[in-house]
């Protein structure tokens, strides 16, 4: 991979909660309380974890719809999370997301050549009359669609021709990156499969990098390169898709990889039913923050957080996780062993 196209570091959101007579801060949601990652040009990073964890709100905070509280996000070596909004909307153009509802996200009282046509004016990037048109007519081949579409309105389409056009909005921008924001969630399961396989072959075609945020992991297992695993607020786990999937490191990866449905007849997954609820972000455990759903927790994992850092890997691939049972050795790790090199063994 080469220089990273965005760098995330230490990034922080915190919402403060308001209450009492005078409307004052009475405490925080820990939204996103310390997550780093990095996407390469071409590349494809699945974020994933439960709903409320922080995906989306990791999204939006790269995006700057919203100021961060701590942290840095930086662009192609720009440094964008603290830049003034009027340098900052050059910028917005590299940046494009695709949103979960194909539908609310579409203006309905704007045709679909205005609704391609508004990022092109915006930003400078053809002028009004044949130049224009034919980008958006360019747009509509990329994504599938046929030209004369144009002249309809987002109703009259499929919620999978929707999302089409969603992604054809964010193309039209000429994005270094893309983030997908559960961009499948709300599709058929057919329709779901066209829309990934559209984002693969644009993404190679195009060499866009790409963010993908979503809890259905047979989907992130198809078309990711690289996994990062959240939960409630912070990333637990980072791996190679191969790797991460053949022998996960870390017991919450592990419980979430046991629920997803195996395809073959016969076949199936031992699995993992996690005690408790989620904690609360206003709240969140000392130590270890899934301490108190682990089926493995020890008394380290009540009092230290666990840094993210290197773990041995049965396929050799660059794998982190923020567990103490790394600490352990291998007969005492309920995670070690030999089962990764197995199901490689076996592919």
């Amino acid at each position: 991979m080469s220089t990273p196209v965005l760098q995330v570091n230490d990034l922080k959101k915190h919402f403060p909660l308001r209450g009492g007579l005078l409307g004052g801060t009475t405490g925080y949601v820990y939204a996103v309380d310390g997550v780093s990652f990095d996407i390469a040009k071409g590349e494809t990073l699945s974020l994933v974890g439960e709903s409320g964890c922080g995906k989306s709100t990791v999204g939006k905070a790269v995006l700057r719809l919203f100021d961060i509280t701590a942290g840095q996000v930086i662009l192609d070596g720009e440094r964008i999370d603290d830049m003034p909004s009027g340098t900052l909307r050059p910028m917005r153009r590299r940046m494009q997301v695709v949103f979960q509802d194909p539908f609310s996200s579409l203006n309905p009282r704007m045709r679909v050549r205005d609704i391609l046509a508004e990022p092109i004016r915006n930003f400078g990037l053809a002028k009004d009359g044949a130049e224009l048109e034919a980008k958006v007519a360019a747009l509509m081949d990329k994504v599938r669609l046929p030209r004369d579409a144009v002249n309809r309105w987002p109703h009259e389409f499929s919620g999978g021709q929707r999302q089409r056009i969603g992604i054809a909005r964010a193309l039209a921008a000429e994005p270094d990156i893309i983030i997908c924001d559960e961009a499948v969630s709300a599709l058929d399961v057919s329709v779901k499969a066209q829309i990934v396989n559209l984002l693969q072959d644009l993404q190679k075609e195009l060499g866009l990098a790409m963010l993908f945020i979503s809890h259905d992991l047979a989907i992130v297992e198809h078309m990711t390169h690289r996994v990062a695993v959240m939960y409630l607020g912070k990333i637990v786990e980072v791996a190679p898709k191969r790797s991460l999937f053949a022998a996960p490191k870390h017991p919450y990866t592990e419980a979430l990889l046991s629920a997803v449905p195996v395809p073959e007849p016969g076949a199936a997954r031992e699995r993992i039913i996690l005690k408790g609820d989620v904690p609360s972000p206003i709240n969140p455990p000392k130590g270890c923050r899934f301490h108190t759903r682990c089926p493995y927790a020890f008394d380290r994992c009540r009092t230290e957080e666990p840094p993210l850092r290197a773990v041995a890997d049965a396929l050799g691939e660059g794998h982190v996780a923020a567990c103490h049972l790394h600490d352990l050795s291998p007969a005492e790790n309920p995670l070690s062993g030999s089962k990764g090199a197995a199901l490689l063994a076996a592919q």
